[in-house]
């Protein structure tokens, strides 16, 4: 559960506050398409989504330097003063933020979505966090006259700049995921209904689960054929037409100069943060606790992630920086 000291710091960042309160016209006449989180992953779905979308475009982050950058590459969108008035604009919102606390701040804080939600407003959150709160937060938008699909991510920032990623949904009703799919699709490759709601986040934290799991065991592997004398590019083609082959070692390897295009190569960044993926198995990690399922390689994994992420330059390197963690703490 979150402290009431954390959603207030959340609502604090995410929302503005306007004093006095402000009063948000809605109308199911609204037909903009609002996109709220402009981080590493949310900028470049909310460019693909834009323009492929044959309606105004409003965004709103936080931070105004984000927004700025947005509005210079995407010149024709709109900027909202916090999350209320973004929805009382829009007919379709997204949000992509970083914690289960934001999520919660921007839908149900002073000045959130459900403030200035419309009727039958379509509310996609791609958001990785905790299901129960994912649960929540969407029936607050169904009481409140919405509809809500949670829809996490994976793919990486490679996948959102490509407009390849996956979206795992979870939605009340097949109209509802047929609705979010016809904008999911214009930011990736597939978009899979995984089941009611919470199921996409569900699907999400398994997903992770085992990545973080096969990234260690790669750089693991990789380590132990290169002290053997393997010319890592050798051993990483033999892995990957062999039973070893996974994502972790054909697409993101991490060991330098194998793939081209890997974090690893570039010198581990822009990928996916160490630091996230220690939240997203902090996520596992309650998921677990809550259905009374044993995690035996993952509260391993979890753990390592934690000593990698309490060195503040690897925590904001990729993930798969655990190789070098590994070749350098533990000889």
């Amino acid at each position: 559960m979150l402290s009431q000291r954390a959603i207030k710091f959340a609502t604090k960042t995410y929302c503005v506050q306007l004093r006095p309160r402000q009063q948000y016209s809605t109308s199911a006449a609204n037909k903009a398409i609002g996109f709220i989180g402009l981080g590493q992953m949310g900028f470049h779905m909310a460019k693909h989504l834009q323009s492929q979308s044959q309606t105004s475009f409003i965004v709103y982050d936080a931070n105004a330097a984000a927004i700025e950058a947005f509005q210079k590459q995407v010149p024709a969108a709109k900027a909202a003063s916090c999350p209320a008035d973004l929805a009382s604009k829009a007919s379709v919102i997204v949000t992509a933020l970083p914690e289960s606390s934001h999520v919660q701040a921007v839908y149900t804080g002073p000045d959130g979505i459900i403030e200035g939600l419309s009727q039958n407003t379509l509310c996609i959150d791609s958001s990785t966090i905790d299901t129960s709160v994912s649960i929540k937060v969407s029936q607050r938008i169904i009481d409140a006259g919405g509809r809500a699909v949670d829809a996490p991510i994976s793919g990486g920032i490679m996948g959102a700049q490509a407009a390849s990623l996956t979206f795992m949904v979870g939605s009340q009703t097949s109209e509802d995921f047929e609705r979010a799919k016809s904008h999911l699709s214009k930011m990736g490759k597939n978009v899979v209904r995984c089941g009611k709601l919470g199921a996409g986040q569900a699907a999400k934290i398994c997903n992770n689960l085992l990545l973080a799991i096969s990234m260690i065991g790669t750089s693991e592997a990789m380590n132990l054929g290169i002290r053997l004398g393997l010319d890592p590019k050798v051993l990483a083609s033999i892995i990957n037409t062999s039973s070893g082959r996974c994502w972790s070692s054909d697409t993101a390897n991490p060991v330098p100069n194998v793939i081209p295009s890997a974090p690893s190569t570039k010198g581990y960044q822009g990928g996916f943060k160490s630091k996230l993926m220690l939240k997203d198995l902090g996520l596992v990690s309650n998921a677990a606790k809550e259905t009374k399922t044993p995690l035996l390689l993952g509260s391993m994994a979890e753990n390592i992630y934690r000593h990698l992420a309490q060195n503040p330059q690897m925590a904001e390197h990729d993930f798969s920086s655990i190789y070098q963690w590994l070749i350098n703490n533990c000889q």
